[in-house]
């Protein structure tokens, strides 16, 4: 299985990076290979100041060896081995109107010391991270993943969208990080779905992404706009910052298992805005977007 998805991952990272070259028109992706020194190693791809895409990453990675002691007690396992890989990106782009997007398809196996699987899992998901609400933007990017998780089982959507807005939640600003869209971790066996049935389901959803993001940026990308609103744009990417430094896990865990530091940060933008005390005004496009943030809804 880690073969099989890890070629997954490779030719969808060749696809992604192809489709937001072109749609850029002017950047494109500057590859960097490393390696890990306990064990594996990644191939990142950078975006920088294009014509659409201020910032963007889209990273795989392989890495393996033994469970770093930081881990072992986050995952109540005594001295295991392990194998972790997945395809995460996040892209900034220029014009406010046009939603950041952050996505992540990920598998995982720990084993004994004899080498025997001692267990296996998926997770993943994608997100949109709006400036300004359009909220056929919002409702098209929730139809795709709904689609696609109905092909394997109706209830996924409504679960994962659930635990996506529960996950991406800034707790210390009690708002959302966006409108959320899919999250999913700890696939495992079970009586309805083996290993084989979940990497299905993870690369549809993966299989997804462009459909998913591409009509929005191709809508909004020459959306004239002012100051106000790269103001307003910088302003919300720094709790897009908050919740990447304070609350995840990916970032939690490449940081504790000696993970290659500009992978792990290159989720953050370039330019970004901490007001003291900002709050938008009232009946502005601003707030509409803070009310969703507050209370998130259900778009399909």
């Amino acid at each position: 299985m880690k073969e099989k998805f890890y070629q997954y991952i490779q030719q969808l990272q060749d696809t992604i990076t192809s489709k937001l070259e072109v749609i850029d028109g002017e950047a494109t992706f500057q590859e960097d290979l490393w390696q890990r020194p306990e064990g594996g190693g990644g191939r990142t791809r950078v975006i920088e100041n294009g014509r659409v895409f201020e910032k963007g990453g889209v990273n795989i990675s392989a890495v393996h060896g033994p469970l770093p002691k930081a881990m072992q007690s986050y995952f109540k396992v005594d001295d295991v081995d392990f194998f972790a890989c997945g395809l995460s990106l996040v892209l900034h782009p220029k014009n406010p109107f046009v939603p950041t997007v952050h996505a992540n398809w990920r598998y995982f196996e720990m084993y004994d010391k004899a080498g025997n699987i001692v267990d296996s899992w998926f997770g993943g998901g994608q997100d949109l991270t709006p400036y300004y609400l359009f909220e056929e933007d919002a409702r098209h990017f929730h139809k795709v993943c709904k689609t696609a998780c109905d092909q394997h089982n109706p209830s996924f959507y409504p679960d994962f969208k659930k635990k996506c807005d529960t996950y991406f939640w800034n707790a210390h600003r009690d708002e959302a990080r966006g409108i959320g869209g899919l999250f999913f971790d700890y696939c495992k066996a079970n009586e309805t779905m083996d290993m084989s049935a979940w990497y299905d389901f993870v690369t549809e959803v993966g299989d997804s992404f462009l459909s998913a993001y591409v009509p929005i940026v191709e809508k909004r990308k020459d959306l004239p706009y002012t100051q106000k609103n790269r103001d307003w744009q910088e302003i919300r990417r720094g709790r897009y910052v908050e919740f990447n430094l304070v609350h995840d896990k990916g970032t939690l865990f490449g940081l504790k298992t000696n993970g290659r530091i500009e992978s792990i940060l290159m989720s953050l933008p370039p330019h970004v805005q901490w007001v003291y005390d900002h709050h938008p005004e009232k009946g502005s496009e601003e707030e509409k977007l803070i009310t969703v943030l507050k209370n998130p809804k259900a778009w399909v």
